[in-house]
């Protein structure tokens, strides 16, 4: 009787094995949508053989599931997700710049912006005042045309400093996002400690790792597996972000009207060496690309201006006085663009005579119509310095959207790789399914028989006794 009864557990065993397996596949199809499902494979083990009267006998199966996954692949997929993220982040900051210019991937020519159009005008206007410098009209479309310069770089500058505000929010919008997955992540790796210190913890790795995946998308971390299958997070600087179960906030300071990070345990500033995701694309963008380009804004606006004055001041206007300054800037370049300003509205002060030409002469006019070939700026002329100033933003775009291409590809192909390892394919789980299924008829035919033996043994083989 223990032979058939050993039998009867044997077939248990495969029962409840089976039934494992099956439950397995079935939860894997159930979360093929599922964002950050990892998917779980049966592993059957052959329970200890007992050797009875010098005869060793099979004593059945167990199952149990494993999550499929491979960290080192995702801790690449998690450092390449931080890169694209950055260089994503990167490449919108300067479209926004280059929208700003009037610029595009087919039309990077500085004569047809409205910046260089307003610069031409200008000088265009200059011209036709040494052809006839009597004449009001003339003398007018010059200080029309300077206010149209001056505002195309009062509104450039502006657009400017509407992309550095917006830069500047968008960094207080991630800090808090950072801070809400930092929250999870901590009280995940608790339940994962309390719960699964020493094996993969399923569904919870599952949440854990979808949660870094996320972080990874707003800043570059450094990951580092603890004991108890726990994890800890820094920033690329090595500010702490998460540690065991407790999370540490990072928080924004304004510095001069600029947007600061403090992370870690002492709240330091980590500004200047954070990189990565989302928040090191938008730092790059407002703390390296944008003062570069407002600089070089700066100079065009004040070289025009400065050159402008100190021509006019050298002749004599309508009114046979000394010529005074036409544009108003301040002290330095700083700000120049922002805040240039024509600084008279009545025509006569346009010196467009020379000094013992007498007012009606236009050597001076002809003179300021000249500084259009001059160095005003940079060592080149104003057309020639704008040319570089737009082509510059026009490579630095064209630049960051090569490399987030790049970027993309990569993470593309590294995601590929471990959702082919981790991801749920429904035609091996249909084919799981069958698998155990068959298996599961096949126990199920074994107890039946088992019983059927029993029944035998128990009625004397008189069969219909007891069923």
């Amino acid at each position: 009787m223990g032979t058939i009864t050993s039998l009867l557990d044997i077939a248990q065993q495969a029962l409840i094995a089976d039934q494992e397996a099956l439950n397995v596949t079935s939860n894997n199809v159930a979360n093929q949508n599922t964002a950050g499902y990892t998917r779980e494979v049966v592993n059957f083990q052959s329970v200890d053989a007992v050797t009875l009267s010098g005869s060793t006998f099979g004593s059945g199966v167990t199952a149990s599931a494993t999550s499929q996954r491979d960290r080192v692949l995702e801790q690449q997929v998690q450092q390449q997700t931080q890169i694209q993220a950055q260089s994503g982040a990167l490449e919108s900051a300067l479209q926004q710049i280059q929208n700003i210019f009037g610029l595009s991937s087919t039309t990077n020519s500085a004569s047809s912006t409205a910046l260089g159009t307003a610069t031409n005008s200008f000088f265009s206007s200059l011209s036709a005042l040494a052809s006839n410098p009597s004449d009001a009209a003339t003398r007018q479309s010059v200080l029309a045309a300077a206010n149209t310069l001056a505002g195309a770089f009062n509104s450039a500058a502006n657009q400017l400093a509407q992309v550095s505000s917006s830069l500047n929010q968008q960094v207080a919008s991630d800090v808090g996002q950072v801070n809400s997955l930092t929250t999870t992540i901590a009280t995940l790796n608790a339940q994962i400690t309390s719960l699964s210190p020493n094996a993969d913890a399923g569904t919870l790795e599952d949440q854990r790792q979808l949660a870094i995946t996320q972080l990874s998308q707003l800043v570059g971390l450094d990951q580092i597996s603890t004991e108890n299958n726990g994890i800890t997070l820094t920033t690329n600087g090595g500010a702490v972000l998460v540690s065991g179960s407790q999370s540490f906030a990072v928080s924004t300071a304004q510095v001069a009207g600029t947007t600061h990070i403090l992370a870690g345990v002492d709240g330091q500033d980590v500004t200047s060496n954070l990189t990565g995701g989302d928040l090191g694309g938008v730092l790059q963008a407002r703390d390296q690309q944008l003062p570069t380009y407002q600089n070089a804004l700066d100079s065009l606006a004040y070289g025009i201006g400065t050159q402008v004055n100190q021509q006019n001041a050298l002749g004599v206007d309508a009114s046979g006085n000394p010529g005074a300054v036409l544009f108003s800037l301040p002290p330095t370049q700083s700000g120049a663009a922002a805040q240039i300003q024509v600084a008279t509205t009545n025509p006569n002060a346009v010196a467009a005579a020379a000094l013992r030409e007498g007012s009606a002469g236009n050597a001076n006019a002809t003179a300021l119509a000249d500084l259009s070939s001059a160095n005003v700026a940079g060592g080149q002329t104003a057309s020639g310095f704008l040319a570089s100033f737009l082509g510059q933003i026009g490579s630095d775009i064209s630049a960051a959207t090569t490399n987030n291409s790049a970027q993309q590809a990569t993470l593309t192909q590294l995601t590929t790789q471990r959702d082919s390892l981790s991801g749920v394919s429904l035609d091996e789980e249909a084919s799981n399914l069958t698998q155990y299924q068959r298996a599961y008829q096949a126990a199920a035919q074994v107890f039946n028989i088992a019983n059927s033996v029993i029944a035998s043994a128990l009625n004397l083989g008189v069969e219909t006794t007891v069923t």
